[in-house]
């Protein structure tokens, strides 16, 4: 029968903590220190921007986007929950539960997916590497978004029980630290801490180096659309690796506003905005997350809501509606929620993220967009607060992506 593990206590107590009883990070205190600006975000005690007054780490988060993007910032991501998934069905088992081709995955090699539900909605969307470890062996290790997770860990138990086979969860999450370093200067910075060449590390891969004494998982990957790294640090070692890349002179802090504003510029989707049980990888312009060898829609192992999902990518005319991206030539920045029209004001979609784009100076916006009116060039409007400005659809990402390719 399968198996799960809950490495981590307070998983457990993600499932029942009360509105009151916020989650903290290993590295809470280290926030604090240096004058994190708390906020509740999916159930964690995380800092929104650093506000110590003449700290080199308190920039505005204009600034800070431009320091990622020119430099290298440092983003506690540890509220993200880490899956392993090891036995000899665990490939089978998470590739019925995502859309990812993992047995045509590299060992090392990752890729971005999504947890479908059965009718082709989104659960949440998800990195998952093909991973290898002395210890474990070859095995699936996963990340969801931290607002999903309880919502994740029970649709993976109910799919275990359907299951069956040879497969074990393990879940890691409030005993270990994760951190995004993210910039064109952050693999630097890791190799020369570490002493490891990454130079034939594409984006997307993984390897072990060695931190602070203690072997670290590092993924090359991010969600700023700048090259980076994401640090799996085992707990005895969470808070020194973090102190660690903390005081390199190329690094400072970022937190949750700048990597809104990053991932927004780079066209990336954020769970419960830009995706949700409803809206279809198709739909959301995600058609390559689903893996070429899994478009077969005689399949022995399909994913769950394959059928309405490859439907879709054989059939476009299925779809009604695409994410695309807006840029309003006036007024203030277009919301969440704000209608989109066409010219006669007609609705024809609604604006899902919106942000004034610290690089490009402009607002800029993306929604799901009926068709033919989601084509690049097309004018529509945007109504916000009552009134009306005008607005372009225009390909993503906003700003250019800088993912390395060895």
């Amino acid at each position: 029968l399968p198996s799960i593990n809950f490495v981590s206590t307070a998983a457990r107590g993600a499932f029942s903590a009360g509105a009151g009883e916020l989650k903290k990070t290993l590295v809470h205190a280290e926030h604090l220190e240096d004058g994190g600006k708390m906020v509740d975000f999916a159930g964690y005690s995380m800092p929104v921007q650093y506000a110590k007054a003449g700290a080199p780490h308190t920039l505005s988060i204009i600034d800070s986007t431009k320091w990622t993007r020119a430099s290298a910032s440092l983003f506690d991501v540890s509220h993200m929950c880490s899956i392993r998934w090891t036995g000899k069905d665990a490939f089978d088992f998470v590739e019925r539960v995502t859309t990812a081709d993992v047995k045509g995955l590299g060992t090392m090699c990752g890729t971005l997916s999504v947890i479908p539900n059965e009718k082709g909605g989104v659960i949440d969307d998800t990195m998952v590497t093909k991973c290898h470890s002395k210890e474990h062996g070859e095995h699936v290790y996963q990340v969801v978004n931290a607002g999903c997770a309880p919502k994740d860990l029970k649709h993976f138990e109910e799919q275990l029980g359907k299951f069956g086979g040879d497969v074990k969860m393990e879940v890691m999450w409030d005993n270990r630290g994760l951190y995004a370093l993210q910039g064109p200067k952050a693999v630097e910075v890791v190799q020369r801490l570490s002493g490891t060449d990454m130079s034939k590390v594409s984006f997307g891969q993984s390897l072990w180096v060695h931190l602070e004494g203690v072997e670290c998982l590092v993924s090359r990957c991010g969600y700023t659309g700048e090259d980076g790294v994401e640090i799996f640090a085992p707990e005895e070692v969470a808070v020194q690796v973090w102190r660690r890349l903390r005081e390199q002179p190329e690094v400072r802090l970022a937190a949750l506003g700048a990597r809104d504003a990053l991932r927004l510029e780079a066209g990336l989707c954020l769970y419960g905005h830009d995706l949700d049980e409803d809206i279809t990888p198709p739909e959301a312009g995600l058609s390559w997350v689903v893996g070429k060898a899994r478009r077969d829609p005689s399949s022995k192992n399909p994913f769950l809501g394959s059928e309405r999902i490859l439907a879709q990518l054989s059939d476009r005319t299925l779809i009604k509606k695409l994410r695309a991206g807006l840029m309003p030539s006036a007024g203030p920045p277009a919301r969440e929620g704000a209608a989109i029209e066409t010219s006669e004001g007609q609705v024809v979609g609604k604006v899902t993220s919106g942000t004034m784009s610290p690089c490009l100076r402009k607002n800029i916006a993306m929604g799901y967009i009926e068709k033919p009116f989601n084509k690049k060039g097309t004018d529509l409007q945007v109504v916000v607060r009552g009134k009306r400005y005008p607005a372009t659809t225009v390909g993503m990402p906003f700003v250019p992506t800088k993912y390395y390719k060895a």
